[in-house]
């Protein structure tokens, strides 16, 4: 693997930053739309446990989820040159170059 450039370390920097900010924020999303009802209701302590762990659980997938799904997107270096994100095909446009 080449030499990365200061540019591209930043980029990757910015994307790790990105990627476990909103891994944050969907984890605590999938933990409170799970553990809400504890709070809404007169629940019994086994009650509030269960949903406790499978609150926990599902923040930690969600979490790890949201992870690999934005750093696998990364656009990756490939022999010194970028690799070009996908373009989905506009039929009846010209093309940026032209």
């Amino acid at each position: 693997m080449g030499r990365r450039t200061q540019a591209d370390r930043d980029a990757i920097t910015v994307e790790i930053g990105y990627a476990l900010v909103s891994g944050a924020v969907v984890a605590a999303v999938a933990f409170a739309g799970i553990y809400a009802p504890a709070l809404l209701f007169d629940l019994t302590h086994n009650g509030e446990r269960l949903l406790l762990g499978f609150g926990a659980g599902a923040a930690t997938l969600a979490f790890l989820a949201r992870i690999v799904h934005v750093l696998w997107r990364f656009p990756r270096v490939a022999e010194g040159r970028r690799i070009p994100a996908d373009q989905p095909s506009q039929p009846g446009r010209t093309s940026p170059d032209s």
